[in-house]
C-alpha cells in the first residue's frame, strides 16, 4: 500500500530522530545504531526484537526511533508491530491498523499489499491488522516463519514491536525467530528482580540479548558534548 509521503503531516507520537535530528536525544539514538553494528560485526543483522519487562517503558517509542536512524542511513527497513493485544505503531506513524501482520498470518494478504509506506523514506510499516483472540498461537505459527522469511528477503533489516516479556510469553516466542533482542527498561521505575527475570526467559530463547536500553535516565549537562557546528542537523 502507497502513501503520499508529501501530504502527510506528522500527528502521532513524535519521533525525535525524524522531527529533531539534531537534538542530543536523536544522537543517542545514532549511538544505538552504532552500537548494534558493532555488537554484531561478524553476523549479519537482519531481524531484531525490541521488547520491555513490563509496559509503559518506552520500547514502543524506542524501536520506532531505531528504525528511523536506521532508514536515514540508506537502509530498506520494516517495521512489524507484533503487539497483537495493544499496537501503537500504526498512531505513530499515522497508518491504518486494519491492515497488516494478522491478514498476513491468516493468509489474506501478501505482504506488499499488506505493507504500508511511512513518513519517513526508506522505513515501511506492517501494522499489526485486525486484532485476534489468540495472538500467541498466531505468532507461534509457521506462517509466521514464513512471514520473517519474506520479510527479511524484501528488507534490509526488520524491526520487530512486542508486548512486554512478563505478562504474556508472545515476546518469548518472536525472540525464539529473530537474530537479536534489545530489552528497554524504564530509568525510573526499573524493578532489579523484574529486569534480571526478563533477560533469563529472553535467554531460554537461545537468541543472544544485543543490549539494553536504559530509558528516561536523567544525563547531567557535564556527560552532554554537542559536537555539532552551528545549523547543522
Amino acid at each position: 500500500m502507497k502513501r503520499n509521503n508529501n501530504q502527510v503531516k506528522p500527528l502521532g507520537r513524535q519521533l525525535v530522530t525524524h522531527h529533531s535530528p539534531g537534538s542530543q536525544a536523536a544522537e543517542q539514538f545514532r549511538t544505538l545504531r552504532t552500537n548494534l553494528s558493532f555488537a554484531t560485526v561478524d553476523d549479519d543483522l537482519r531481524s531484531v526484537l525490541v521488547t520491555s519487562s513490563v509496559p509503559e517503558e518506552g520500547k514502543s517509542t524506542t524501536v520506532a526511533n531505531l528504525a528511523v536512524v536506521f532508514a536515514k542511513q540508506g537502509k530498506r527497513v520494516l517495521l512489524i508491530d507484533a503487539d497483537l493485544r495493544k499496537p501503537t505503531a500504526h498512531l505513530t506513524f499515522l497508518c491504518d491498523s486494519m491492515i497488516g501482520l494478522t491478514n498476513m498470518l491468516t493468509q489474506q494478504m501478501p505482504l506488499a499489499k499488506a505493507v504500508q509506506d511511512t513518513y519517513v523514506e526508506g522505513l515501511s510499516l506492517l501494522a499489526s491488522g485486525p486484532l485476534p483472540p489468540n495472538p500467541a498461537e498466531l505468532l507461534a505459527s509457521q506462517q509466521m516463519k514464513r512471514v520473517l522469511e519474506e520479510a527479511v528477503g524484501a528488507y534490509d533489516i526488520v524491526f520487530f514491536d512486542s508486548p512486554p516479556v512478563l505478562p504474556v510469553t508472545d515476546a518469548q516466542i518472536l525472540a525464539s525467530l529473530t537474530d537479536g533482542v534489545l530489552l528497554v527498561l524504564k530509568s525510573a521505575s526499573i524493578e532489579k528482580q523484574k529486569a534480571k527475570k526478563s533477560q533469563d526467559l529472553l535467554k531460554q530463547t537461545g537468541t543472544p540479548i544485543l543490549g539494553l536500553v536504559l530509558n528516561e535516565k536523567k544525563q547531567k549537562k557535564s556527560d552532554m558534548y554537542d559536537y555539532r557546528a552551528q545549523g547543522a542537523l
